[in-house]
């Protein structure tokens, strides 16, 4: 969504990210921050040193975090993409890294993933991950909808 046309929303999320409503991992961080250009890129990165949890520094449960991402690469190594040969379609280890910050946090996960129409017994997405891990999983329709954004 171009943010020279979707203005009204642009400037709302834009607003959620300095209200501090998103949260992420410089995994996450390192994904993303080269993608995003314009007013949110430097909204997302004035909020980065604010919202970007980062292991071993800062008062949040890091050590569990570590637990989660060890407990996940065992659990879900059958579908984590670089233990399967890059694996298209699937989740990665940035994937988990993310879902394992919500689960030590308690919060929600946002992506722009779908799950799949039709269950895989190879191939799993973000919004399957925190299915199975009982992390609510928002697209971007449905946190606009949660938030009460309309444009």
């Amino acid at each position: 969504m171009p943010p020279d046309v979707h203005v009204s929303l642009w400037r709302e999320i834009m607003r959620l990210i300095e209200d501090g409503v998103f949260c992420w991992n410089m995994d996450i961080w390192n994904e993303l921050s080269p993608s995003v250009s314009g007013e949110i890129g430097e909204c997302l990165s004035f909020s980065n040193e604010i919202v970007c949890f980062e292991v071993g520094i800062g008062d949040w449960p890091w050590q569990k975090y570590l637990e989660y991402v060890e407990l996940m690469r065992t659990k879900y190594k059958d579908y984590i993409s670089e233990y399967n040969g890059n694996r298209k379609g699937t989740i990665s280890l940035n994937d988990c890294s993310i879902v394992c910050l919500a689960k030590t946090l308690g919060l929600s996960v946002m992506s722009m993933e779908k799950p799949y129409r039709q269950p895989s017994q190879k191939k799993i997405r973000i919004p399957e991950l925190c299915s199975r891990e009982g992390i609510r999983h928002y697209d971007l329709t449905e946190l606009l909808r949660a938030e009460g954004i309309t444009a």
